[in-house]
Order: C-alpha cells, then sequence, then structure tokens
C-alpha cells in the first residue's frame, strides 16, 4: 500500500478565501500600472475587486500588504527560487550559466509590470522604497551565493567579489529592457545572448589557457651569428 498522504482538501470558505484574495491582487496590480502607487486608494481596490472595504484591509491591512502579496504571486509565476537551486545542481559549468540565464529571463519577462509598480511605489512611500531597497539587496546575496557556489568553476584570476559584480550588472532589468523593449530583441535572443556573454566573462577560455603556457609573453632573443 502507498504510504503517500492525500493533499487535504480546501473547504468552501477557503476557496472562497482565496478566490477573494485573488480578485483583490489583481484589482490592485492593475490600478497601481494604470493610476500609480500614490493615487490608488483602498477604496478604488475594494470597487475594482467587487469587494467592500473592510474586506480588503481584513485580508491585507494596508496597500504595503497587497504589494507584497503581488511580489509573491511574482516569484511563484517566475519560478525563482526553483529554477536557481536546479542551476546549482548542474555539475557542468556553461549549462550552469545557461540556467541562470533563463531564470533572469524569466524573471524580467514575467516581472517587467512588477518593476514598474516597485518604482511607482518607491517614489511616494518610504516604506515600500525600503522594502525595495531590502529587495534589490536580496537580490544581491542570492547572486553572490550563486557565485560562491560556482567559484570552482570561475576563470583562474577572478575573485567572487569582481564575478559577483559582473553578474549584477550583466542581469539588470535594465539591460534587459534596453535590448528586448528598445531594440526590439526577443526573450530568446536575450537569453542566449546573456548566456554566452556570462559563459565569456566568467568561464576559463582558450586564450587564459594560452597565456598561462610557459614563455608566453616574452621576448625571444635572436640566435647569436
Amino acid at each position: 500500500m502507498s504510504s503517500v498522504k492525500a493533499e487535504p482538501q480546501l473547504t468552501h470558505r477557503q476557496r472562497q478565501a482565496l478566490a477573494t484574495q485573488g480578485l483583490i491582487v489583481d484589482a490592485a496590480r492593475a490600478l497601481f500600472l494604470q493610476r500609480g502607487y500614490a493615487a490608488t486608494t483602498i477604496d478604488d481596490i475594494a470597487r475594482g475587486a467587487g469587494v467592500a472595504v473592510s474586506t480588503v484591509y481584513s485580508v491585507f491591512g494596508n496597500k504595503r500588504g497587497i504589494f507584497r502579496a503581488i511580489r509573491e504571486a511574482w516569484h511563484q509565476t517566475s519560478r525563482q527560487r526553483d529554477l536557481t537551486q536546479e542551476a546549482l545542481m548542474q555539475e557542468e559549468p556553461a549549462r550552469r550559466l545557461e540556467l541562470m540565464a533563463h531564470l533572469t529571463r524569466r524573471q524580467w519577462e514575467t516581472g517587467a509590470e512588477m518593476v514598474q509598480i516597485y518604482q511607482s511605489a518607491a517614489k511616494s512611500d518610504p516604506e515600500a522604497n525600503a522594502e525595495l531597497q531590502r529587495a534589490l539587496a536580496g537580490r544581491r546575496s542570492g547572486q553572490r551565493h550563486f557565485i560562491e557556489k560556482s567559484a570552482h568553476m570561475l576563470r583562474p584570476g577572478l575573485g567572487v567579489e569582481r564575478a559577483s559584480a559582473v553578474l549584477q550588472a550583466l542581469t539588470l532589468f535594465e539591460v534587459y529592457r534596453e535590448l528586448v523593449g528598445e531594440a526590439g530583441w526577443t526573450p530568446d535572443e536575450y537569453e542566449v545572448w546573456l548566456a554566452r556573454t556570462l559563459q565569456q566573462q566568467l568561464l576559463p577560455q582558450p586564450s587564459d589557457a594560452a597565456a598561462a603556457r610557459p614563455g608566453r609573453g616574452r621576448t625571444r632573443t635572436p640566435p647569436s651569428r
């Protein structure tokens, strides 16, 4: 007999609560994008979701609570945590960076709206700005962790600090927006470019081996006549 336990079934009340949360989050996301975070009120969100104002407060407390729920929904959609673990389990260096490029593409492909909401909220709400700074610090920390776990794969002479800075710079949202949003690249093209660039910048290259060969770079003394 199987020992796997079945997932507990949600009650009707629980399903209703989840549906209500989804309505509120969807309405808030649309309004934050349309009007901006500061200009959107709890009354607006309740009206957009078709629920009572008191319901919004009881579920999320305030706009920042909804803001956090939107961010968590983004994390679930982009699968950042799962994809990062999948990349770190990959022992082939080039493939590991291909997976990093893929998860970065997923992060920004699914998160352009979230970035816009973050930026709007940070301009008007000091606590939302503080949360944005924590999120950015968390991203930097996560990327440093990725590099630390990949240190044995890095090209000779490339330390963790410099490699982390390279990874952070190349995977910025602004780079994705410039190439995909402005230059007209497809997300697939961006992912391929990012993977190749990360490999070139972070992994050993043929030129590294050539430079390390004995006598490389020395001036040859002409033979005596």
